[in-house]
């Protein structure tokens, strides 16, 4: 699977791909990652890639020429694929998405500065446009190295153990049990007896119940999300 990422800070995605699980992955060359500078296909040579908003307005947006000519660029050499903005106004990135990305074979993911970027990129160039969450960046590099990581993991033979998959946080519409290790007991709080005891029956049945426990605490917003889509499934 390839990852391309179009961006005016390229160093960002290039220092942040060399470690843990990704950057083995891409040194088994289990997946492929290409880097994209925008600002070698702006038309001037100040390699300008941003202009004043038209109506007025802080900040600066970027503009669609370089953006288009440098993913035309990149998918004439490497080949047509699903292209992702990255922006704060987009769709909520989840699991669920992530699943379905992980069966692309190419993904180009642009990254937005400054104000945005100019909307005819979005509305005619780009499949979808994507938000990590529900606050704003500086930039789109980050959220496109989050999308990377949650896609990467889920392709074959990249994690050590795929087993994990299954009893990850979000996985099933939970969040996931809490996780205890050495020592049994540290500055008076007890691992619960429950996990020591062997019983994979009740271990099953307590992380079960841990895991809802810690989903309605952190996140009741998954439990009704989850109840509405199992009422209109069963209509």
């Amino acid at each position: 699977m390839e990852f391309h990422v179009l961006t005016v800070f390229p160093e960002l995605i290039k220092n942040a791909t060399d470690y843990s699980i990704l950057g083995r992955a891409l040194k088994q060359e289990k997946l492929s990652l290409f880097v994209h500078d925008i600002r070698d296909f702006a038309p001037d040579r100040h390699r300008t890639t941003d202009d004043e908003p038209f109506g007025g307005g802080a900040g600066m947006v970027m503009k669609p020429e370089p953006i288009v000519h440098c993913l035309e660029h990149a998918i004439k050499e490497y080949g047509p694929g699903y292209v992702i903005v990255m922006s704060a106004a987009g769709r909520l990135f989840k699991q669920a998405f992530a699943r379905k990305l992980a069966s692309y074979e190419r993904i180009y993911l642009i990254a937005g500065h400054y104000e945005g970027i100019d909307e005819r990129v979005v509305e005619y160039f780009a499949d979808i446009e994507l938000s990590i969450g529900d606050y704003v960046l500086s930039g789109g590099e980050y959220p496109a190295m989050v999308v990377i990581d949650a896609v990467a993991r889920l392709l074959p033979n990249v994690l050590g153990n795929q087993d994990s998959l299954s009893q990850e946080s979000h996985n099933n519409g939970l969040l996931e049990y809490p996780q205890y290790t050495r020592p049994r007991e540290f500055r008076g709080l007890r691992v619960p007896d429950v996990l020591l005891s062997g019983n994979h029956a009740e271990i099953r049945k307590f992380r079960e119940t841990a895991s809802q426990e810690k989903t309605m605490q952190n996140r009741p917003d998954m439990l009704k999300t989850s109840l509405t889509e199992t009422t209109e499934n069963e209509q």
